[in-house]
């Protein structure tokens, strides 16, 4: 008989005749597969391919909050006056440069050395320029740059060493040049508020403020010769102010910067400027003797510190003009020989002054006429020696 239970028979209706148990394990596979296959496909469908997908986050951008600023109130009535004062006399102060003569005692030549640096102002439309002497003296080339940059060579054509003052002359166009309103300082309070504008260490353009600390100072010129009624003020003075202007709140001159009291060289709340009264005094003084001959001996002077590195004072003779002066008086400027170079004659006397420097035997010559004869006493290899001569026509400084 035939088992209808057997899973080798095959019914007529195409029943395979497989035993209930099988066929629900296999049901079973089935529909687990099928989980599974649905499970990895719905992972596939919400995970985002990072090759065809980019993420927003990638190409958004970062938003930055805005800087909060508060609007601008009005500045104060002192604060406008100040603005005011710089932008109307900015641009009649100047910046001075100065080169020194030097020796090269291996090549005979003379050199050019950068001596410093300093301010001044414009004094009138002819282009005369207000200086310390201190800023120039010894100075062998001047520049004077103006306040559109404009630099020009300037010349010496006078000064007062006792009251640190010099006189300079540019050849800029009268449209170029604005001057300096001059004020008085006969009338200056303490405690009055000043503006002082220059070039410290170099910096154009400067402007510090301050008061007037006291009046009636007095201070040492370069040559020792004591300068009165000078002004004090804490306004910021550092190298390279000397010789700017000291302004009132009027935006006039009331002072020349000229010094400053400090144990390192810079700033420290003491400041001194030549008062207007003494610098108007000197200066069309200064201006109405241009013309004026000068006498001289017609030589070149060595630089004093060359004296003073080898223990020696006086005015060392560097070059002596042909034709001059003190070629006819037998004087003799550095000379070299197969053994070396050696000093010229250095002047100790003219007259009955003492001469201890260059700038001396400047002054020596002062009041004196060209024509006249000096008695010249000078040191020549370690001899005192003496000899007359008549004073040339020379050109100004």
């Amino acid at each position: 008989m035939t088992n209808p239970y057997d899973d080798n028979v095959i019914s007529t209706t195409g029943y395979t005749g497989q035993s209930p148990r099988r066929w629900f394990g296999r049901m079973i596979f089935i529909i687990f597969f099928i989980i599974i296959a649905g499970m990895y496909a719905l992972h596939t469908v919400q995970t985002p391919s990072p090759v065809s997908i980019v993420s927003p986050t990638s190409v958004s951008l970062e938003v930055k909050p805005e800087p909060v600023t508060q609007p601008m109130g009005s500045l104060s009535p002192d604060e406008l006056s100040t603005i005011k004062i710089f932008k109307e006399t900015s641009a009649s102060v100047v910046y001075i440069t100065s080169l020194a003569e030097g020796y090269d005692f291996y090549s005979l030549r003379p050199l050019e050395i950068p001596r410093g640096t300093g301010s001044g102002f414009i004094w009138d439309k002819e282009g005369h320029i207000v200086t310390n002497f201190h800023v120039i003296s010894s100075a062998s080339k001047i520049s004077v740059t103006c306040g559109e940059q404009l630099t020009y060579p300037a010349r010496l054509i006078d000064a007062d060493p006792d009251n640190d003052i010099a006189l300079l002359k540019i050849d800029a166009p009268p449209d170029k040049l604005i001057p300096m309103k001059i004020g008085t300082s006969a009338d200056l309070e303490v405690g009055q508020k000043v503006l002082a504008i220059g070039n410290p260490f170099g910096l154009d353009s400067t402007l510090t403020t301050g008061i007037i600390s006291a009046l009636g100072r007095t201070i040492q010129s370069e040559n020792n010769q004591e300068i009165h009624n000078v002004i004090q003020t804490d306004a910021a003075i550092n190298p390279g102010n000397s010789g700017g202007p000291l302004l009132d709140s009027f935006g006039r001159v009331i002072g020349v910067n000229t010094a400053i009291v400090s144990p390192t060289g810079s700033y420290a709340g003491i400041g001194f400027a030549i008062p207007i009264d003494t610098v108007n005094r000197i200066v069309p003084r200064l201006i109405a003797e241009i013309k004026t001959a000068r006498a001289g001996l017609g030589i070149r002077s060595l630089p004093d510190s060359i004296l003073k590195q080898n223990g020696l004072t006086g005015a060392g003779i560097l070059e002596v003009s042909r034709g001059s002066a003190a070629e006819r008086a037998g004087l003799k400027g550095v000379y070299k020989t197969w053994s070396g170079i050696y000093f010229g004659d250095i002047i100790i006397q003219i007259d009955d002054m003492t001469i201890e420097s260059s700038d001396d035997l400047v002054r020596a010559f002062e009041g004196k006429q060209v024509g006249s004869d000096v008695t010249i006493v000078f040191i020549r290899n370690g001899k005192k020696m003496q000899t007359r001569a008549t004073l040339q026509k020379i050109a100004a400084r």
